[in-house]
């Protein structure tokens, strides 16, 4: 992954703004020259944004992470909200500029995402032997290495997506998939070093890449990692069980069905889904790449006549999907994508569309899969485990208020939602 464009002036300037946590503002106070009432001292200080650096300073925390929603509990009742998570994989900036794009898109949209970052991204090619992968020979990665540009600009992404209230999840290393020193082969403490290894990129990027000088990421990822998606879905087994050691609290690995979500090893099962594929007798997996497999094989760039129709095929199958939750049970969708242009960008244009189509409607929440994490865990295990007797687009007969209308266990101390 290469990129070919610098940082400008501009950017730095957005940087410092980014880092101070305090906002850089332009615009003026109503009324501004004109005498008026006197100000009112606030009966506190506010407090001030605190910025320390970790390590060498490649990132930093500076507190609670900004526009987070709080969880609550469902009332007796009360209908569910519908959950869209929009997730990428590999999440890094390039001269596609297809991550700065879709922070746009979901900014206009009232959304957020989760983006998985590939720790290669942050090291250099010419770093490349720091990494060490699991059977494999040291600096070996079936998706490369990054430069300095590259790297820089990345940064720069993730460092607006986390203040915008975006995740930072992971997508590992060297992506390797199959039968030859695959994930799907590795043990659990093999993922643990894989694990170990990620974060550490992530940690030590300015030295890495010799960049001292720049605007640290705003978070401390030791405390931001909390789930993953695996290589070509291989090897959820014992990753599943390496992130429960490690403290993840979900994963999103695996092929499930359009059902409420429950725990697998302790963790979230957040995995993606199979929704209906227009023209087809059988389901397809809410991802792009299967999409393409499906349509024109391993051939990323096929027929350039099809393209549209491919697209449109993905958006409505999609679309299909979110109707069927959204008028039935009222599951998560869980949606995964990467920052391609295959087969002419025609499914980075079909999740736009449906970024669009649902993420203002009413009683959907786009959310990242720490949100959605965070609101699974403040419900009533009673209300979920209910959620979970619902099938693949089935609405409660009688109706919502009285399907969810038995009043909820108190929730636990400290637990959003918990009345005091």
């Amino acid at each position: 992954m290469v990129a070919t464009h610098r940082i400008t002036a501009g950017t730095a300037i957005a940087a410092v703004c980014a880092a101070s946590l305090a906002g850089c503002s332009t615009g003026t106070d109503a009324g501004q020259g004109v005498p008026g009432p006197p100000k009112v001292k606030p009966a506190a200080p506010a407090p001030q944004n605190v910025v320390r650096l970790i390590g060498d300073g490649s990132t930093a925390y500076t507190g609670a992470q900004p526009h987070l929603p709080r969880p609550e509990r469902l009332k007796p009742g009360q209908k569910p909200p519908q959950f869209v998570v929009f997730s990428w994989d590999g999440a890094g900036e390039d001269s596609q500029k297809l991550f700065s794009h879709f922070r746009a898109v979901s900014k206009a949209n009232n959304a957020t995402m989760t983006y998985f970052l590939s720790g290669v991204y942050m090291l250099p090619n010419h770093k490349r032997d720091l990494y060490r992968p699991p059977q494999h020979s040291p600096g070996r990665s079936d998706i490369g290495f990054n430069d300095e540009e590259g790297i820089a600009d990345t940064v720069k992404q993730l460092r607006l997506a986390w203040l915008e209230g975006n995740e930072i999840g992971t997508h590992f290393n060297g992506h390797f998939c199959g039968s030859d020193g695959g994930v799907g082969e590795w043990s659990v403490e093999e993922w643990k070093d894989e694990i170990t290894q990620a974060k550490k990129f992530v940690k030590s990027w300015k030295t890495n890449a010799g960049m001292a000088k720049t605007t640290p990421l705003p978070f401390d990822y030791d405390k931001e990692l909390i789930g993953a998606r695996t290589p070509c879905l291989e090897g959820q087994k014992n990753f599943v069980k390496a992130a429960r050691d490690l403290g993840f609290r979900y994963d999103s690995s695996g092929v499930n069905t359009q059902l409420w979500p429950t725990k697998k090893e302790g963790l979230w099962d957040l995995s993606l889904q199979l929704v209906p594929f227009p023209g087809h007798s059988y389901e397809q997996l809410t991802m792009d790449y299967n999409f393409m497999v499906n349509q024109s094989g391993t051939d990323t760039q096929g027929d350039p006549a099809k393209h549209d129709f491919w697209g449109d095929q993905m958006r409505d199958g999609l679309l299909k999907g979110f109707h069927r939750a959204y008028d039935g049970n009222r599951a998560p969708l869980i949606i995964g994508n990467h920052f391609e242009s295959w087969n002419g960008g025609t499914y980075m244009r079909a999740v736009e569309d449906v970024v669009e189509a649902v993420c203002n409607k009413p009683d959907v929440r786009c959310v990242s899969f720490r949100q959605l994490a965070d609101w699974l865990d403040a419900q009533d295990p009673a209300t979920l485990k209910k959620l979970r007797t619902l099938g693949v687009g089935e609405a409660p007969k009688e109706g919502w208020a009285s399907f969810l209308s038995g009043r909820p266990a108190p929730a636990p101390k400290g637990v959003p939602g918990r009345r005091r």
